[in-house]
């Protein structure tokens, strides 16, 4: 089961479950709905039977995974409940849609305080026998403890159970020792870690409860399909705003982590340029010499709280880097908090000066980080109110009096924003047309686009994405592959194509997906996204960033296409753009790395256990230390530098502050960003292969 953004409440604070059997839960402990939760999970059933895109009906087969999904979203690690208490809640497989239908909630409410009891019980005991516990592993026992909780089966007695509990445990403490926790401070950590769990624990309330069942069943739907509790829409609206300050990073649950889902295009996080989409966050330290606390097993929203701050002030964030399959890598990156203004979100130009022989090619770049206009300035009247559209067109004229012989638009990372905008931008680089379709739940298609003629940017285009270039990127990126305007180069985007609205409930607020986009061609953006012409290697994990990685995401499928122009035949050069490329990538030091990187990182996540035996534990990452050496030194000895004798980073580079006063300008180093004068590269063949071709034709 992977991971989806709801998840906010359990995590693997579920992973310290009592170690009672199938006991009657006490009536201290007890969760019970309310009024308004009964009325709400009707109100919420009408809204997804009648306007969710899918059509989907809540019936016995969709009650029969509700619950499964409700007990997996509790106990994804099979670590609390026994095979016993399964074959007990079978009992609500098929009555579920029912019983909700009718406004009761007794069978998740009975599951959940079934779960609070084994939890609170773990806790309390893991807290009181710790010490004695640590003390007694012994790390010399050849043994592992299994990463792959999908085959996993629900234990069936009690010794069965704790040994799964001893091995978590035995792995918590050989990762702190391996991330170099002094030892006095290893099991104080772990009883603050538990005594912070068991505070959240026992602060669940009936909102908590009735959200995780809802989302349970809405994310069967599709995974942007959540139940807001009045909380969760409190903090939602927070971070839709644009003067939260913080670090510009959105935050998911990832079991008993704090994952980080992405960054906000130019905010403190994205310029300081250590913290990457899928990091896990485990401690949070205010300032530069504040305490570091332990965050495993917090709440989302206590999380948040905790990292984000007043601007000027400084958060460091301890995490392990995406690429880690173990807990035993560590980092810790600071970053001080600042807004994320709208003019830095701006579209930024440069220009690229690519050697071919003796003669130097200048290509210009449109870097777009977001899709923004200032929508309250426009409203007022203002005359240059921000967007990008206007912004882009401003830099095409720029570029085009410099003198360049094409233009790169950069979309990598650009994570969306307004579908006007993605719209506008689409009529700079065509006469006119449509630009997207739009489809309802109630299958009415509307399009949308350019709709009267006027001038355009008629040159060399080439348009550069990535995993995390999504929604109004995937739009724009798509219509220029349609309309045959640019040649498209790049890894394949994140595949969101759905449309979510909010609707009110009596409590709380339900997103239900409503819409769905399709390209020009009749394709959907949905789930396969938008696929390069010239493939780059993915320097991210596509089983865990991009609609394809979320579970019950919706399908890929067609509409009728709409009848546009081609501006261009790209059919007959493209197999001799690849091959180009594949020529030039294979010997370029750069790209070498590139793939070797991805390789290695891939070799990581087919990891299916780590050992528990520290000398082993030791071997495996020392393993994996020598093969990343040998791929920089191979990369270095390529372009005649000095090789390494470890990858060691001096304390001054490993906790770099990141400072975004205004005044200070962050500047990157173009000769380093090898995708981007990759795509150079590919547009200068689009320009010799083309010209070519025409004076073949003449």
């Amino acid at each position: 089961m992977k991971t989806v953004p709801h998840k906010m409440l359990i995590g693997t604070v579920a992973l310290f479950t009592g170690m009672l059997g199938l006991l009657s839960t006490p009536a201290w402990s007890l969760i019970e709905h309310t009024k308004t939760q009964r009325e709400s999970v009707v109100e919420m059933l009408e809204q997804l039977e009648e306007r969710h895109y899918s059509k989907l009906s809540y019936d016995d087969a969709l009650s029969s995974q509700h619950l499964d999904s409700y007990i997996d979203s509790l106990d994804p690690g099979k670590m609390f409940f026994f095979a016993d208490d399964i074959s007990e809640f079978n009992q609500y497989r098929s009555v579920m849609d029912d019983h909700l239908k009718q406004g009761k909630l007794d069978a998740g409410f009975a599951i959940f305080n079934r779960y609070h009891e084994r939890l609170r019980s773990r806790l309390e005991s893991l807290i009181d026998t710790l010490p004695q516990t640590a003390a007694a592993l012994d790390f010399s026992v050849d043994e592992n403890y299994s990463l792959d909780l999908e085959t996993r089966q629900w234990a069936k007695t009690q010794a069965q159970l704790d040994d799964r509990w001893r091995k978590q445990l035995k792995n918590q403490v050989l990762g702190l020792k391996m991330a170099k926790k002094p030892a006095e401070e290893i099991v104080p950590t772990l009883e603050k870690r538990y005594a912070a769990q068991l505070r959240n624990v026992k602060q669940y309330n009936s909102q908590d409860v009735f959200q995780i069942y809802a989302n349970a069943l809405t994310e069967l739907y599709d995974p942007h399909t959540n139940y807001l509790s009045p909380r969760t829409t409190e903090n939602f609206n927070i971070n839709m705003s644009l003067s939260l300050e913080g670090i510009g990073a959105v935050l998911q649950k990832d079991d008993e982590y704090t994952k980080i889902s992405s960054l906000v295009a130019k905010g403190p996080a994205d310029k300081q340029g250590a913290l990457q989409p899928s990091d896990r966050v485990v401690a949070v330290g205010q300032d530069l010499e504040g305490a570091m606390q332990d965050i495993i097993g917090w709440r989302l929203d206590e999380v948040v709280e905790l990292i984000r701050g007043p601007k000027g002030t400084t958060v460091r964030l301890e995490v392990i880097p995406a690429k880690s399959k173990s807990t035993d890598e560590r980092k810790t990156i600071t970053i001080v908090r600042n807004t994320v203004k709208l003019e830095e979100q701006a579209a930024q130009k440069k220009v690229l000066e690519i050697p071919q022989g003796d003669k130097i090619t200048r290509i210009g770049v449109i870097d777009v980080p977001a899709f923004y206009i200032d929508f309250d300035a426009m409203r007022r009247g203002e005359e240059n109110y921000k967007s990008t559209t206007r912004d882009v067109k401003r830099l095409l004229g720029e570029l085009e009096e410099a003198g360049v012989e094409g233009i790169i638009v950069d979309l990598r990372n650009n994570g969306g924003g307004s579908l006007q905008e993605a719209n506008e931008l689409t009529g700079l680089f065509i006469e006119y047309g449509p630009t997207v379709q739009i489809r309802h739940s109630s299958r009415r298609v509307w399009r949308d686009g350019k709709r009267l003629k006027s001038s355009y940017y008629d040159g060399p285009l080439v348009v550069l994405v990535n995993r995390l270039s999504a929604s109004a990127s995937e739009i724009f990126a798509g219509a220029m592959q349609d309309y045959e305007r640019a040649i498209v180069v790049g890894d394949r985007s994140f595949g969101k194509g759905t449309v979510q609205t909010l609707v009110p409930l009596t409590e709380g607020q339900l997103k239900i997906t409503e819409s769905k986009f399709y390209r020009i061609s009749g394709e959907s953006t949905q789930h396969r996204g938008v696929v390069p012409d010239v493939s780059f290697p993915s320097v991210f994990d596509t089983t865990e960033i991009g609609e394809s990685s979320l579970d019950h995401a919706l399908s890929w499928d067609k509409i009728s296409p709409i009848r546009h122009m081609k501006y261009d035949n790209f059919a007959p050069i493209l197999p001799d753009l690849k091959d180009l490329f594949h020529q030039r990538s294979g010997k370029n030091p750069e790209f070498i790395f590139l793939e070797d990187q991805v390789d290695l990182a891939q070799e990581t996540r087919e990891l299916k256990f780590l050992p528990l035996n520290e000398e082993a534990r030791i071997a495996l990452r020392n393993g994996q230390e020598e093969k990343a050496l040998a791929i920089e030194n191979k990369r270095r000895k390529a372009q005649g530098e000095e090789l390494l004798t470890s990858l060691e980073k001096n304390p001054e580079e490993e906790d770099a502050v990141a400072t975004h006063d205004s005044e200070i300008e962050v500047e990157e180093d173009d000769e380093t960003d090898v995708l981007l004068i990759e795509a150079g590269h590919v547009l200068i063949d689009m320009l010799l292969l083309s010209n070519e071709r025409f004076a073949l034709q003449r």
